[in-house]
């Protein structure tokens, strides 16, 4: 098929694809249709495959034109995109669906004229990315975040014990409660109830943060509370509001932390003798997990500032597919569909398209940043040689405290080796932005709040 084209480049990283089809190749295309339609139809009064042209055309016109002129289209745009000549940065992204940009229309002794659009790859102009100064908050590890690591310890090696039927709850027992929300006439609300749930009391771990209202209560017992939720509360979806809730205590646990002592690091692994010896690890673990976290900030920080001097235009289609996604690792977290989501969502006054709005501007940022690094990975000319992916392996497997073989063998699934590789082509990428920007040390921090443990 004869075909001329020409790209234009539209704005949000779309080009416009403007396609002429000779008109000898037209009429071929439109002659082949409409003899295939002669020897398939039935027409009455007229045997299968013996309908003249010039009656089919007559009783189908329109419809023969329409169905040829969509199979010319179709035909001459796979055409072109399996032209291995076709430029590659003009191709149109797996999930970009090219669109008529007009409704062209079928002259059969004519050449024939249509243009598409479609979302390409974004082509980013990078900025500068080295000689770069940036501020870090000055964290630094203290006996205190030591001591409350020990003493995380202590609760993972607690004894849970029942309580006395006739105990009432206080701070620091584990409890089971059922409870649901209420209307205004007290009846329970449709898909708010919840059962066997647990929590430590005191510890505000729960949704409607009802510690103080259910504390007294004894196993068995049901109690009706009442909520009020200021303007600014942490969950904006119960941000001032207020709940009325039942509740049902249905079992009360008391713990018993042990002795910080050498018993104790004994238990938590045979590797320890001594009490020390658990100190000196969690300081080590304390540490490592510092540092890492002080990389990821240095490394971001760097990334924003390389973004605000590289523009790019994200095509919508890219957008959208990072926001599905983000959907989909929600509902799987829920352990629930996307759909099933949706209406639950829908159900608690929630909408889902309010949802993806509001997540869409840390998404443009992400991929922004994703970008970036993959540019400067591609301009840098990194490469992986077999030895990094085997000491890789070695690492991951310390790490995880399994074999190298069992590591390898995880990585053979599904080509994840490739990954692995990007991955190790990426940290040499931040071991060079580390290198090429200088960092001052900001407002001094905490690790408690670096590593959440303050919320």
């Amino acid at each position: 098929m004869a075909i001329s084209r020409v790209i234009t480049p539209v704005e949000h990283s779309q080009v416009k694809l403007t396609v002429t089809i000779d008109k000898e190749d037209v009429h071929d295309q439109y002659d082949n249709l409409v003899s295939d339609y002669c020897k398939t139809l039935q027409l009455p009064g007229f045997r299968r495959g013996k309908i003249p042209k010039n009656v089919l055309e007559r009783k189908l016109g329109d419809t023969l034109k329409g169905d040829a002129l969509s199979r010319i289209i179709e035909k001459s745009i796979t055409d072109i995109f399996e032209d291995e000549e076709f430029p590659k940065e003009n191709r149109p992204l797996p999930y970009s669906t090219p669109q008529l940009t007009d409704e062209p229309v079928l002259d059969v002794g004519a050449d024939l004229n249509f243009s598409v659009t479609y979302d390409v790859f974004p082509y980013i102009t990078l900025g500068t990315w080295k000689g770069l100064e940036l501020e870090i908050p000055d964290i630094r590890l203290t006996d205190e975040d030591i001591n409350r690591e020990l003493e995380v310890v202590r609760e993972r090696n607690a004894i849970v014990l029942d309580r006395d039927d006739e105990a009432p709850a206080v701070k620091g027992d584990v409890v089971t409660v059922n409870y649901a929300e209420l209307s205004d006439t007290g009846e329970p609300l449709a898909g708010t109830a919840r059962e066997d749930f647990v929590f430590t009391l005191g510890s505000g771990y729960n949704v409607f943060k009802f510690d103080d209202e259910i504390a007294g209560m004894k196993k068995g017992e049901t109690r009706d509370i009442e909520k009020s939720y200021p303007d600014d509360f942490e969950d904006t979806d119960l941000a001032g509001k207020h709940k009325k809730i039942r509740v049902t205590l249905t079992a009360l646990k008391e713990k018993k932390l042990p002795d910080l002592d050498d018993d104790l690091a004994q238990d938590v692994d045979e590797k320890f003798k001594t009490l020390e010896d658990l100190k000196t690890d969690v300081k080590k673990r304390l540490d490592r997990n510092l540092e890492t976290r002080l990389r990821g900030i240095k490394i971001n920080k760097i990334l924003e500032k390389v973004m605000e001097t590289s523009p790019v235009e994200l095509p919508e289609s890219m957008i959208r597919i990072e926001l599905d996604s983000r959907w989909r690792n929600l509902a799987r977290r829920f352990n629930t569909s996307p759909e099933e989501l949706e209406k639950t969502m829908a159900r608690s006054g929630q909408d889902a398209e309010t949802i993806r709005k509001e997540w869409r501007p840390d998404t443009i940022k992400a991929l922004h940043s994703r970008l970036i690094v993959e540019t400067l990975v591609k301009d840098l000319g990194f490469e992986v040689s077999d030895e990094e992916v085997e000491k890789n392996y070695e690492s991951l497997a310390e790490e995880t405290n399994v074999s190298v073989e069992e590591i390898k063998k995880y990585y053979a699934q599904e080509n994840m080796a490739e990954y692995l590789k990007e991955d190790i082509k990426e940290q040499k990428l931040y071991d060079l932005l580390l290198v090429e920007n200088k960092f001052t040390p900001g407002p001094q921090g905490n690790y408690a709040d670096l590593a959440g443990h303050n919320g």
